[in-house]
């Protein structure tokens, strides 16, 4: 049985990330129904703008995530919080990795292109399917399904396992059951309300359990878009497991929102800011240098943009002043932004 409010910290060298799809709708519920200062509460708790990054391809640590969310249950005091965010949970929502899987022509491969396309939505997470009689069972594992908070990420996932089904499923269905991997609750009616079906608890892993036959169901909308395996990987490439690639990929998604700190990266990866600077010095690098970088990709990026202005750059990139950043800029480059600008033109 698992210990609520137990943390699995896994090695600085391994940070499970997620896609920042998986935020899709939820800033927008919360600041219409709950307000925009939790919505700034929650931003501040995991250290990105929720609002700026839902629909970007970049990938955010799943600690940030439970810590967004987490925000949001103390501020409301509502320990079902999970379930209100249910019926929103649309993996149709997450770029190329959603359409692909949607794009299916059954619901059986549907669910083998959920599997074999994760590594391009989250790293450490695992979906299974398995067969039981005339039973069979989707589960989902989430790396932090020990994190404080998950029973709330829990019944979100479910959600979002649940959308795929009811993609090629008629209007009325239900599945056998829905498992979820976290303790009873007071009131499991509530659970069951949400979900339409009983609900069993305590469970291996997060899993919807359906007849077999469903297997063959076809899509209820035949989707126009050809998508494969390759566009989902050249949207955004797959979840970052090196250690360089998720320090940069945090930093990237704050460069968004404007600010970027050591205190904040460290915490996003759960670990020190002591340990993550040893462990950038073992790569090669330190922190000021690696912003430094990302900065300056994220630069070469908005410059190729025409109507993007040079000021507003250095604004965005977080600096002082344009000049500042045109200094930056050069010493990263061996060009300052008009001739880097005036180069892509040609």
């Amino acid at each position: 049985m698992r210990q609520n409010g137990a943390s699995e910290r896994f090695p600085i060298a391994a940070i499970p990330v997620i896609a920042s799809y998986v935020l899709q709708g939820v800033p927008a519920f919360v600041r219409n129904e709950i307000g925009a200062r939790t919505l700034l509460r929650a931003n501040r708790a995991a250290g990105f703008d929720a609002e700026l990054i839902e629909q970007s391809h970049c990938f955010i640590t799943q600690r940030s995530v439970v810590d967004f969310i987490n925000e949001i249950a103390r501020a409301m005091g509502e320990p079902g919080l999970g379930l209100l965010l249910v019926p929103a949970m649309n993996v149709g929502t997450y770029g190329n990795f959603g359409r692909y899987i949607l794009g299916a022509e059954t619901l059986g491969q549907a669910i083998q292109r959920s599997i074999s396309a994760l590594p391009y939505h989250s790293s450490y997470d695992r979906l299974t399917t398995s067969q039981c009689g005339d039973e069979l069972k989707f589960s989902y594992t989430f790396a932090l399904a020990r994190a404080e908070g998950y029973d709330i990420i829990a019944s979100t996932a479910a959600g979002e396992l649940l959308s795929l089904f009811k993609a090629y499923l008629p209007d009325g269905w239900r599945p056998l059951r829905i498992e979820l991997d976290i303790a009873a609750p007071h009131r499991t009616s509530h659970f069951e309300d949400v979900f339409q079906c009983p609900v069993i608890f305590n469970a291996p892993a997060v899993a919807i359990v359906v007849e077999r036959h469903r297997m063959t169901a076809q899509a209820r909308r035949l989707s126009r878009l050809d998508l494969t395996i390759e566009d989902v990987a050249r949207e955004r490439g797959g979840a970052p497991g090196v250690l360089l690639d998720v320090a940069s990929e945090q930093i990237r998604t704050r460069l968004i929102g404007g600010n970027v700190s050591i205190d904040e990266i460290a915490r996003s990866m759960d670990t020190s800011v002591r340990t993550l600077q040893r462990e950038l010095n073992r790569a090669g690098t330190d922190f000021r240098s690696l912003t430094s970088l990302v900065r300056a990709q994220r630069a070469t990026e908005l410059l190729r943009e025409r109507s993007v202005s040079i000021t507003h750059i250095s604004e965005d990139l977080g600096y002082s002043s344009p000049a500042g950043f045109s200094r930056a800029f050069r010493k990263a480059t061996g060009f300052g932004p008009r001739e880097f600008r005036k180069m892509e033109r040609t």
